[in-house]
């Protein structure tokens, strides 16, 4: 039997996934670095350092210039200045991948509870959803700082599958990263993944997945087919 069958929910990944936000990131951080007096770096930089939630991806630009002791001692003025660029652009300059909204549709048609769970925060993740026309789509949104634990934790997939009242074999996670893969396996999820996502620099290949899909629409047409 397929590890798909009897699937009733999904949990979907934001960034590297519904959306390509790496210009909204690049935008905000150089913005950051011009306040700190650092040079800008490129979009292929800021690519492999997504995906680990805030606090990661603003040390690891800091760390591109500075010794670990001066990240530390900058990184709150560091963080301040991000989060208030980024939330001044936030969904300006990022765009939705192809075939998003017919998958989420067709999720959706299939009678699938869905939910979407990044490690982006949740106060630049709700803004972003309704702006890319995303929120009616999702009973449940976390972001990287709703819970006690972000992805790869397992928490937020086990918490979504408690507000669903679902086991886990029965809802899927869908995501481009070895962050999504790790937290679906340790909660006990299905995972497809997308191969156009940012992963860290690594090759999709290399992720722990029950199958990689070219968009959200081929998910549900995979999942579909299992049930």
């Amino acid at each position: 039997m397929s590890v798909l069958a009897g699937v009733r929910a999904a949990i979907i990944d934001l960034d590297g996934t519904m959306l390509d936000t790496i210009p909204d990131f690049h935008v905000a951080i150089n913005s950051m670095r011009e306040e700190l007096g650092l040079a800008p770096i490129t979009q292929e930089q800021i690519t492999l350092m997504v995906g680990k939630g805030s606090e990661n991806l603003i040390r690891a630009v800091l760390a591109l210039d500075l010794a670990p002791d001066e990240v530390e001692a900058r990184f709150a003025q560091a963080m301040d200045a991000y989060q208030r660029h980024y939330l001044s652009i936030n969904g300006q300059f990022s765009s939705l991948y192809p075939e998003v909204l017919e998958g989420l549709s067709a999720l959706k048609q299939q009678g699938l509870r869905l939910a979407c769970v990044t490690n982006k925060p949740i106060s630049f993740t709700t803004p972003l959803l309704a702006a890319k026309g995303l929120n009616s789509y999702f009973e449940v949104v976390y972001g990287g700082d709703s819970l006690a634990r972000k992805k790869p934790d397992p928490l937020p997939l086990q918490t979504v599958c408690a507000d669903f009242g679902l086991p886990a074999a029965q809802v899927v996670a869908i995501g481009d990263s070895s962050n999504d893969a790790q937290a679906a396996r340790a909660a006990g999820c299905p995972v497809l993944t997308v191969p156009y996502g940012y992963n860290h620099g690594e090759a999709i290949h290399t992720i722990d997945s029950d199958g990689i899909v070219d968009t959200l629409l081929s998910a549900a047409t995979l999942i579909r087919s299992q049930n």
